[in-house]
């Protein structure tokens, strides 16, 4: 038996407000995000195909939905909890595929029809390992079309110590200026989504299939580090389009 609808909004709307903590100026990156994604796809013939990496609950596939109501949204992640609430809540919004990012087949496993257009994800890909993230970013530049694009909001630390620890700063000071830190955080909303008896299957699946790694990393590469394996992977033209501190949005077109 599914989620009851009451229930995925609820939980949906708790996430949103616990991820502000982690994604400084969340709903510009967002914005930013569907600004490139439009810019890409705007003239291009036939209906835009866009696969949202590691898509959660469905936060940034419901954005693009809205933005692009005639783009074609195939959202993968391997959380069953997150999918099934994004299923549930946003189910108009994307095609859903449960599938582990980077392992053998899971390209395979999004079922396209056709080259994609763009590829997007926000604070989902920092867990994977620089061989896996280097792997992904050459399997996408051969899935995206000629001059489609992989746009990624995430934390990418500067190369520079130094900088690092200023941009830390900018972030966490913008961050209390928008009072963010007053919502839960990540462990507080796990630890209240064990306690609802209706998510109780979903999160032993959860606990079966995910390694901690997969569920609470927040490590990741500095920026220059993903560009230059970008640049390996194919990707002509790779740079940031949007920052504050080291939330940033990289933009890469093929």
């Amino acid at each position: 038996m599914g989620l009851s609808l009451a229930t995925a909004e609820r939980w949906v709307e708790r996430w949103e407000l616990q991820q502000q903590r982690y994604a400084i100026d969340r709903e510009d990156r967002f914005t930013v995000i569907a600004d490139v994604v439009q810019h890409i796809t705007a003239g291009h013939p036939g209906r835009p195909l866009v696969v949202d990496l590691g898509c959660g609950p469905g936060s940034l596939a419901a954005r693009l939905a809205r933005r692009l109501p005639d783009a074609d949204i195939v959202a993968v992640d391997q959380d069953p909890l997150l999918l099934e609430l994004a299923r549930t809540h946003h189910a108009d919004a994307a095609r859903y595929v449960d599938a582990v990012i980077g392992q053998p087949g899971w390209t395979k496993a999004l079922g396209l029809d056709r080259p994609l257009d763009a590829a997007v994800s926000t604070t989902a890909l920092h867990y994977l390992s620089p061989d896996a993230l280097h792997r992904v970013y050459r399997q996408l530049a051969e899935l995206l079309r000629p001059g489609g694009v992989f746009v990624n909001g995430d934390h990418f630390p500067q190369g520079d110590t130094v900088l690092a620890g200023v941009a830390g700063c900018v972030g966490r000071r913008r961050a209390e200026r928008r009072h963010v830190f007053a919502h839960e955080d990540w462990a507080s909303w796990w630890t209240a989504v064990a306690a609802d008896p209706e998510l109780a299957d979903l999160l032993a699946e959860r606990r079966n299939r995910l390694p901690a790694s997969a569920t609470d990393s927040m490590g990741g590469l500095a920026l220059p580090a993903h560009l230059w394996l970008l640049r390996q992977a194919g990707f002509g033209h790779v740079g940031p389009v949007w920052q504050y501190g080291d939330s940033c949005v990289v933009v890469a077109i093929r």
